[in-house]
């Protein structure tokens, strides 16, 4: 039997990287880290679901949605929760090397 790398296993079973499944397999992925992240902060300032939507402004199941699902979410409200637990977030941007026209 063949052995297969993560990478090319992704590759093969989701398709390349810059093709449309391939992209949207990995901003789910990245969704799903955001929720687990959220999770963990919550747990270690040792709050409930309700807790931190009442420091938030929304419902326990608001919460929820977003550590279990974060589809659906603005990053006014990832960035609403993280001020709420007191964390501090950090973006990265990265230009693609593609050539833009300007008209």
């Amino acid at each position: 039997m063949k052995r297969y790398s993560l990478s090319e296993a992704e590759d093969k079973l989701i398709g390349i990287k810059g093709t449309p499944a391939r992209d949207n397999y990995e901003f789910e992925l990245k969704l799903e880290l955001i929720g687990d992240m959220i999770q963990a902060a919550r747990k270690e300032r040792n709050l409930t679901q309700e807790q931190l939507g009442q420091l938030v402004g929304v419902k326990k199941a608001q919460i929820s949605r977003l550590e279990n699902n974060a589809t659906n979410v603005t990053i006014d409200t990832i960035l609403k929760v993280f001020n709420a637990l007191e964390a501090k977030v950090n973006f990265k941007v990265e230009l693609l090397n593609r050539q833009v026209k300007v008209a």
